[in-house]
């Protein structure tokens, strides 16, 4: 895979929002912020997923108002991994950075994962003192413990949202994902085309405004049933 240049930096970042009206200004002014200082040609996607509240609303004065932004919406909503699928097939610039929307990663943070491109094809980083209740912290720990075993994968914590690409890994990869499966389906892929992924960690902090959804039962048996079926695509056709 030929990896696009890093000089001068061609940056999306985007970030997936559902009902998140209380933290989207603040993730948008700080994504364009940060990134004007990173890159040299920017775009910002939030991709609103089915907001029922003023996310939508608030997303598109933010196009408006700011030339970086661009607001997407999926209407209905088509869940995380649809979500992240949204943001990476509207991705125009070289390289592809995504985190969540709702404030609990420092996207100040940013600027330290730079580096590490000039070494490796992407960068997948892990959460410093994660900030979630105890059993979530436990099932991550065994899903993460599973899907290295089963994908070679060697991450310390495949589901975090602190990830960049190159946009021709994205170009070059059928995704098929649209639930929680998508991290493990793009960094098992990734191993798969022999990509280098560098792995450092980054701060993690509580949620201030908003609800977790991740967690939801249906949302996990979704994702443990289709799990070793992607195992077997896998391994039956390389892709």
């Amino acid at each position: 895979m030929e990896r696009p240049p890093l000089k001068p930096m061609s940056l999306t970042i985007f970030f997936p929002c559902h009902n998140e009206e209380d933290n989207v200004e603040r993730v948008t002014r700080l994504a364009v912020d940060v990134g004007r200082r990173v890159a040299d040609d920017l775009e910002v996607l939030i991709v609103d997923d089915g907001s029922t509240d003023r996310t939508a609303e608030i997303a598109d004065r933010l196009d408006a108002e700011i030339p970086e932004v661009r607001a997407l919406h999926n209407n209905p909503n088509r869940g995380y991994g649809g979500a992240l699928q949204r943001g990476f097939s509207e991705a125009t610039k070289n390289w592809i950075f995504y985190t969540d929307g709702d404030g609990q990663f420092d996207l100040e943070e940013l600027p330290g994962l730079m580096p590490l491109l000039e070494d490796h094809d992407a960068v997948s980083c892990f959460r410093l003192d994660r900030k979630d209740p105890m059993v979530r912290k436990i099932n991550a720990f065994c899903w993460t413990t599973l899907v290295n075993a089963l994908f070679d994968i060697r991450l310390r914590d495949i589901d975090c949202a602190f990830k960049i690409y190159p946009r021709t890994f994205i170009e070059q990869t059928e995704i098929h994902s649209t639930g929680a499966l998508i991290d493990t389906e793009m960094l098992a892929k990734a191993r798969k085309k022999g990509l280098s992924i560098a792995q450092v960690g980054v701060h993690h902090y509580p949620r201030t405004a908003g609800e977790q959804s991740g967690a939801n039962l249906s949302v996990i048996l979704r994702a443990f049933s289709e799990l070793f079926k992607l195992r077997q695509d896998i391994q039956s056709t390389g892709e």
